[in-house]
């Protein structure tokens, strides 16, 4: 566990996984000297995306700058989030994993707007947010989380901006969606979704039954994301999300994996 006025639920090998990237990032740019150490630096970005606490409240904890503080986190979501595999490449490793399947599922981050930025309002969640697409193998392991867009945008909208049918057509997968993605794929072949209406015949509500089951355990993924506090109710412009959730991606496999 690390400590920081409290337990962190995080490894040691998580922080020094993050105090190694910021360490090279440093050498490479020829940083000058710094209020805080790689490991410092790291154990506070850890420490924000964990516990979601505002820039003031982290910086003051470790005797730094409001400033300093959103500077440290910038940087190091920035070397995160580019270690977070792009579409298509998480796609074709899902394959050469001999997966059957992938689970393709839509989240809202809830962010801090007014009622005027409506674009980011979501009917469906009755709040302001980003959606955000995630993909996650059978046992709910996450394979790759997209960029932001605004909360108004629509599942089957969101999967044509990201281009994710022709990603899985290209992988030769297949992907299991809920009824947010129906009509998405016209053919049914690559995208699977439950049958909708009522009075569904015996075999249409057997076959919905299996698909739940299927999807049940690569739902996790979303919550697993949501499981950094920073993604509860982000208060950073909304453009940052995306950045912020590939960065908690990359961390959170790091975790599962090697922590």
């Amino acid at each position: 566990m690390l400590f920081y006025r409290a337990a962190l639920p995080l490894s040691h090998q998580t922080l020094t996984f993050v105090s190694g990237l910021v360490r090279v990032h440093r050498r490479e740019i020829g940083s000058a000297w710094r209020a805080l150490n790689p490991g410092q630096q790291a154990l506070l970005v850890l420490v924000y995306l964990r516990k979601g606490e505002p820039f003031a409240e982290v910086g003051a904890g470790f005797g730094v700058s409001t400033t300093t503080c959103w500077r440290y986190v910038n940087e190091t979501v920035e070397l995160l989030a580019a270690r977070a595999p792009k579409l298509r490449d998480a796609l074709r490793k899902a394959k050469r994993e001999g997966m059957a399947y992938v689970i393709i599922d839509g989240t809202l981050i809830p962010i801090d707007r007014i009622a005027a930025d409506r674009p980011f309002y979501s009917g469906k969640h009755k709040c302001h947010g980003v959606n955000l697409q995630v993909i996650a193998s059978p046992d709910g392991t996450i394979l790759w989380v997209s960029g932001e867009l605004p909360g108004s945008t629509h599942d089957t909208a969101a999967a044509r901006i990201w281009q994710i049918l022709a990603a899985l057509e290209e992988a030769g997968l297949i992907a299991l969606g809920d009824k947010g993605y129906h009509g998405y794929d016209e053919t049914s072949q690559r995208v699977i979704t439950p049958y909708k209406g009522k009075n569904k015949p015996q075999s249409q509500k057997d076959a919905n039954r299996a698909h739940a089951r299927l999807r049940g355990p690569g739902e996790r993924a979303n919550a697993q994301l949501k499981y950094w506090r920073i993604l509860h109710k982000v208060r950073v412009s909304p453009r940052r999300i995306g950045r912020l959730a590939k960065a908690i991606h990359v961390l959170q496999n790091y975790e599962t994996t090697a922590g």
